[in-house]
């Protein structure tokens, strides 16, 4: 019976996923950083890209969270973006292993404010659960005016996300393409 007691030096087995949920009673190496969308790599997007994902799947599904709260196409509206990367931020750092006891309790309370600030923006973008469109934009006077704006339905959330995804990394490499391509390396400066 003693066949099954791990030795001292013997990792302890890990439980098994179910389904597609993903494990968040894990810590991630490192500690937690806020991510700011517009300075990340293609590399460090796709990375972030798939994390925040994964995240909100397991924030809605685990909250039961109507799509007035986290729609489908968030991926596509970046004030949505924004919000839900700074939650997920907030939710490393509630649940690190350094963190004090209450700090779980913190973050609820900051979920609950958070919940109407995405209610609030889901609104403002005109993302529904079934269809999806670009967020209006306030034209200034003496600017040109936008395009108009269109609603696109939404067949298939996961295939859109991953296209939106490979999209996304493949204009950030094609910009520091664009970059590296135009430096000198002698003097350092971008010509």
């Amino acid at each position: 019976m003693t066949d099954d007691i791990p030795e001292m030096d013997e990792p302890e087995p890990t439980l098994p996923t179910s389904g597609t949920q993903p494990r968040y009673d894990e810590a991630e190496p490192g500690p937690p950083h806020p991510i700011n969308w517009n300075l990340l790599t293609a590399e460090e997007a796709e990375a972030e890209w798939l994390d925040l994902n994964q995240w909100v799947d397991w924030l809605r599904t685990t909250y039961g969270l109507a799509s007035t709260v986290i729609p489908p196409f968030w991926h596509r509206h970046p004030e949505l973006v924004w919000e839900l990367s700074a939650l997920h931020l907030h939710w490393l750092s509630a649940y690190d292993a350094e963190q004090n006891g209450s700090a779980p309790s913190g973050w609820h309370r900051d979920f609950a404010d958070t919940r109407e600030r995405l209610r609030d923006w889901v609104s403002a973008s005109g993302t529904r659960l079934d269809r999806d469109r670009p967020t209006r934009q306030t034209t200034w006077p003496g600017e040109k005016p936008g395009e108009s704006v269109q609603d696109t339905i939404i067949t298939n959330r996961e295939e859109d996300f991953v296209q939106f995804v490979i999209e996304d990394v493949a204009a950030r490499r094609e910009a520091e393409d664009d970059f590296y391509a135009n430096l000198d390396i002698s003097t350092g400066e971008v010509s």
